[in-house]
């Protein structure tokens, strides 16, 4: 097990492991920095920038896997299917645009190492997108680029408060929940578990359809409380003999639980969801994880003991240029509860969206 994987097991064990104790006073430094930003914010002693669109930010206070990817191309499709016309902003982790601190327009053909995997696998679904470490400069990047959105949806950036916001979803993993509630580095937490309050939304995101009780600290905070179900599709090829995208090749979910040598990799945010979709398809896979955004190498993949390397499509993307005829990957779909969608549809047709982006992010008016 890497480094990062060592870390996430202590971060999401209820009980505080002994490396929790020994780096909790960090994380009250962190929690001092972290609440002092926010205020300062709030007060409007640091400026925050209202964009000439509604935005609606799709964020987390965890670090790991939530399912905020899926979530975001699934809002963007709800939003154009009810006539809207919305771009999509990211930092762009992981590109090294973002790392150079540089905005840069993505689409189906942008290079995953200048943009990043997440930006690299959004880019597929069609929507106008933008990355860059500063989200607002990203936002007026895009909306100069294409007049015609009039929502933008920030892919992460729950804690970039520099951009005003007129909606706040926050996504938490239905297993992992909220770890040990510590904040970084002792535990997962960016922020608080406080700052749920503040959002108009939280999302559940789990991989079966078992319903599942709300946890207690939701109903303390009163905020409406939603859930998203990761639906996998077709399993595809990742590339075909000739080197190119195989979209055309596909086998059922269950189609490898009848072979022998199947590997699976999975560097991303919440490796465990993936490997336990595997086990519910009845696939008996060697499981290698990665830490999120891993940079595949030839050696990740050479695994002479395989005949199958399973991945998932975030991996896909960075895969393409490595993978031979054993590589699959599984496309899953995010969900918007139709109720969570009546909300978000109301609020951007009320005409008061300035106002509360003003609201949401501290600016004075």
């Amino acid at each position: 097990m890497g480094a990062s994987q060592t870390l996430l097991r202590n971060w999401y064990t209820p009980q505080r492991t002994w490396p929790a104790r020994l780096l909790s006073p960090l994380s009250l430094i962190f929690g001092i920095a972290v609440s002092l930003r926010a205020s300062l914010y709030r007060r409007g002693l640091i400026r925050s920038f209202t964009l000439p669109v509604p935005v609606i930010v799709v964020g987390n206070i965890t670090v790991g896997g939530t399912g905020k990817t899926p979530f975001v191309i699934a809002l963007a499709q709800a939003l154009s299917g009810r006539g809207f016309r919305p771009g999509i902003i990211s930092r762009g982790y992981g590109g090294v645009a973002s790392a150079r601190g540089e905005v840069v327009c993505v689409n189906a053909d942008s290079d995953v190492r200048e943009v990043g995997d997440e930006a690299a696998l959004i880019a597929r679904a069609g929507v106008p997108m933008a990355v860059g470490r500063d989200r607002v400069a990203a936002g007026q990047a895009l909306l100069t680029t294409h007049s015609d959105i009039d929502v933008l949806i920030s892919d992460d950036g729950l804690q970039h408060y520099r951009l005003a916001r007129t909606l706040e979803i926050a996504l938490l993993d239905s297993d992992r929940q909220l770890g040990n509630r510590m904040l970084l580095p002792a535990g997962p937490l960016r922020e608080p578990p406080r700052r749920l309050a503040r959002v108009n939304a939280i999302v559940f995101t789990s991989a079966n359809d078992e319903s599942e009780r709300t946890p207690a600290f939701c109903d303390r905070l009163n905020i409406p409380v939603f859930r998203q179900t990761l639906k996998a599709e077709a399993w595809r090829k990742v590339r075909n003999e000739a080197g190119k995208a195989a979209l055309d090749e596909r086998r059922e979910v269950d189609f490898f639980a009848k072979e022998e040598g199947v590997h699976a990799i999975a560097g991303i945010g919440h490796p465990e969801r993936f490997f336990t979709m595997l086990q519910r398809f009845g696939i008996r896979a060697a499981a290698h994880a990665f830490a999120d955004h891993h940079h595949f190498s030839a050696e990740d993949l050479a695994l002479p003991a395989a005949r199958w390397i399973l991945m998932t499509e975030k991996d896909a993307v960075k895969c393409a240029a490595l993978a031979d005829a054993r590589c699959w990957y599984l496309p899953v779909t995010g969900s918007i509860a139709p109720a969570l969608m009546r909300l978000i549809e109301e609020t951007l047709r009320g005409g008061d969206w300035q106002a509360t982006a003003t609201r949401n992010s501290g600016e004075v008016p």
